[in-house]
């Protein structure tokens, strides 16, 4: 009797500490979408050491079982802050992209040393977090205008279900095309798992099936570890333990390379070099999170009528840590996930969610085996819908008005024609600035979007920049 008290007790805390009946929530709800996010992200737990343990010369990378550890870590704690602090659900882990920018810009390309880069993570964090601190980021963030809101939840629904279609090997990069992409090969497990796995989400979701999203996981990840049981002589798998039954289920995390960092970078770069290379993964973290925030709490229901996220500077300064705790941990940085959509559309409103997918992300540092089943077969078509989800939003554009759809569309094909959800909001910003300034109506906007505009005119030019230099 007193273990049914205690637990009634225990629900009624979460559900007042969440505000749970306020955003029409439950208990199940919440942590069936903390599921679905975790299962959707848990391929950067082993992508992430793929990445930085390979830098073209493999000596010189980050050994695979101890950054596997701290990117479980990092984005467990930081993910458990973000629900407690923010009460959102928004989840956290080291942000692809930057983790290839450490590597293969930073470290393969200029040199440095693997706690030298890591340095740069841990400066830039530090100064995205003053600029919280002062408020200026929280500023530029209701700054944007409501239309480029609007565009930037689109176009994340579009990278989204983008990368949704890449990951699953249904689009490729042609070796041997003029063509930046094309039509995967249709042969092998991979391939016929995801038109699989695809049409059942799709299925489940026609049918407003509960938890479809999860459910649609866990059964491709079941019809995936089956074949390649039976078909094993077939084209398989690329990601190491996907889609096979695990010959261990507990490793003990490893911590050797946390907290070591190296402020030579400095002098191995030169200070010129050194500030370029910080402004630029600065402004590409800075906006990257600004876009998920814009884009998944648009369609969570979490924006005002003007387009601002209440609490937004709690998201920022958790998300901006979570650029220094990355350096220091030698995860990358870390940053607030598009995939955190997933969740959303399965239900999530309140950061118990978040609290979920970290919880989860701590107990993957000792079951990474376990999470290393799931194919990214299995969380494609997920990806897919929560774009498809996302980019109904498109409906709310004004698409008469040219000063505004003109800036909105470009920033919407911007982020998935070039893998980026920064360049997207750049491209977007540039045109919205120019096209008032030409017309003579530049003083309607506030003047952090000029200010932005001519930030990302800077950034557009670093490469012309830093050739000039050498």
């Amino acid at each position: 009797m007193s273990v049914q008290v205690g637990r009634s007790v225990f629900r009624r805390g979460l559900a007042r500490y969440f505000d749970l009946a306020r955003w029409d929530t439950d208990l199940p709800t919440e942590i069936r979408a903390g599921v679905t996010t975790f299962m959707v992200m848990a391929y950067i737990i082993f992508v992430n050491p793929i990445v930085l343990g390979f830098v073209g010369v493999p000596s010189r990378g980050l050994p695979f079982g101890p950054t596997l550890s701290v990117t479980c870590l990092t984005a467990g704690l930081l993910t458990i802050a973000m629900g407690l602090a923010s009460n959102y659900p928004f989840a956290l882990a080291p942000g692809m992209g930057l983790n290839a920018v450490v590597a293969f810009e930073l470290v393969a390309s200029r040199g440095l040393t693997w706690p030298q880069a890591m340095t740069v993570i841990f400066v830039e964090g530090l100064v995205i977090t003053l600029l919280v601190l002062t408020r200026l980021r929280e500023a530029v963030l209701d700054a944007v205008p409501i239309g480029l809101k609007r565009a930037i939840s689109v176009g994340i629904g579009l990278f989204i279900a983008f990368i949704g279609f890449f990951t699953s090997g249904f689009v490729v990069k042609p070796a041997s095309s003029p063509l930046p992409v094309g039509l995967g090969e249709f042969r092998g497990l991979p391939i016929l798992v995801f038109l699989c796995g695809f049409v059942l989400t799709a299925w489940f979701m026609a049918r407003r099936v509960p938890g479809a999203l999860l459910l649609g996981i866990v059964l491709t990840t079941v019809l995936a570890v089956a074949a390649n049981g039976l078909f094993a002589g077939w084209q398989g798998f690329a990601t190491p333990g996907a889609a096979r039954i695990p010959t261990a289920i507990v490793r003990a995390p490893d911590f050797s390379t946390f907290g070591r960092l190296d402020f030579g970078f400095v002098g191995r770069l030169g200070v010129v070099t050194a500030v370029l290379a910080t402004f630029s993964i600065m402004l590409s973290d800075f906006f990257d999170t600004i876009g998920t925030i814009v884009g998944v709490g648009g369609k969570g229901g979490f924006l005002d009528a003007r387009g601002r996220l209440p609490r937004a500077n709690r998201v920022l300064l958790v998300d901006s840590l979570g650029a220094m705790f990355g350096g220091l941990a030698n995860s990358s940085s870390n940053t607030t996930y598009i995939e955190s959509a997933a969740g959303v559309a399965e239900g999530a409103r309140t950061g118990l969610a978040a609290v979920v997918v970290g919880g989860l992300f701590l107990l993957a540092m000792w079951f990474a085996p376990l999470a290393s089943v799931i194919p990214a077969q299995a969380t494609a078509p997920a990806l897919i819908i929560v774009g498809f989800y996302m980019i109904t939003l498109v409906t709310e554009i004004p698409w008469d008005d040219y000063e505004e759809a003109i800036p909105a569309f470009v920033t919407m094909l911007g982020m998935p024609f070039t893998w980026s959800i920064t360049n997207g909001i750049g491209a977007g910003f540039v045109t919205y600035s120019a096209i008032k300034l030409l017309n003579g109506r530049g003083r309607e906007l506030h003047w952090m979007v000029h200010a932005t505009a001519a930030a990302f005119l800077v950034y557009f030019s670093l490469p012309v920049i830093q050739r000039a230099l050498h």
